[in-house]
């Protein structure tokens, strides 16, 4: 089964697309086109290349004034743009039929204040709240409302919705709402992002990464793959996932995290969202074939 991708974003990057794709992967994921020129040039491609896709919302770029909509949000104005904005891409993405459209949950984020955050990437302070700020109760009522919007759009637009796992808080990972969610709306799916759970499993002292993994891997439809050092600081995010990178280092241990999701999944897919041009020819081949073994266990 191909299950393999590689991402292009802004626009179709037609030397990173012969460089790093290879016969016998899926397809790519496709974000945040530059403009309608662009979108042109890249279902051209799809087209002359027959190549299957994945969208990472938005499939247009500045259509809103954040990447990711804030259904969660408490200020109704913001709540009712996200919802439109949502509608909006998911329309225009229908012409492209992709796989799937993978968004970031939760948005806004919610953030336990005992944990330093200043490695995470916000584009403001609207895209986070603390717990402080926003109870458990009206955490569970909009998920369920937005779980049931998303799945209605999937099922108008005929894509499979994925949600990307951000930075998580008890809300996620002390109770069973999010499985409770992904039971009754089967169609969405989930994005283990493991270089995301490898940043959280270093900051957080109350989340644990092969946890995470076990806990909601049986509803992965994708795997985000990059790798980071973390030490004192972070540093080589989104870095290739290869086999001699050492944990003792502070690197993360994505073997681990495809040996857990293995056991209870084996039809998922892998992105390669790392940053290519940091290695050689031979190191990125060597990157597919240790990540293809790991898969294929």
């Amino acid at each position: 089964m191909k299950r393999f991708m590689i991402g292009q974003f802004d626009r179709f990057d037609i030397n990173r697309q012969n460089r790093d794709f290879r016969d016998y992967f899926f397809g790519i994921e496709v974000n945040q086109m530059e403009s309608l020129d662009e979108l042109q040039i890249l279902k051209d491609n799809i087209r002359d290349r027959n190549l299957k896709i994945g969208i990472h919302f938005p499939l247009l770029k500045n259509q809103w004034r954040a990447r990711d909509p804030q259904y969660l949000s408490k200020d109704n104005r913001t709540y009712e743009e996200s919802i439109n904005y949502m509608a909006s891409e998911f329309e225009r993405s229908e012409q492209l039929n992709p796989d799937y459209i993978l968004l970031h949950y939760p948005k806004p984020v919610i953030l336990d204040g005992n944990v330093d955050w200043s490695s995470w990437r916000f584009c403001d302070n609207t895209e986070y709240y603390y717990e402080s700020d926003i109870s458990y109760n009206y955490f569970e009522e909009r998920s369920r409302n937005f779980f049931k919007i998303l799945s209605q759009q999937g099922k108008k637009y005929n894509f499979t919705p994925v949600l990307e796992l951000d930075g998580l808080n008890k809300y996620i990972y002390e109770t069973n709402l999010l499985e409770d969610l992904l039971d009754e709306y089967s169609n969405i799916k989930l994005c283990l992002d493991f270089g995301r759970i490898h940043l959280q499993d270093c900051i957080d002292d109350n989340f644990i990464g092969q946890d995470i993994v076990r806990k909601f891997g049986r509803y992965t439809h994708l795997v985000h793959l990059w790798n980071a050092k973390v030490d004192i600081n972070i540093t080589n995010s989104h870095y290739p996932a290869l086999k001699s990178l050492n944990v003792a280092d502070g690197w993360g241990d994505m073997e681990s995290y495809f040996k857990i999701l293995n056991e209870v999944n084996d039809n998922y897919k892998v992105l390669f969202e790392h940053k290519s041009h940091l290695i050689s020819d031979a190191e990125l081949e060597e990157c597919y074939q240790w990540v293809g073994e790991l898969v294929n266990r």
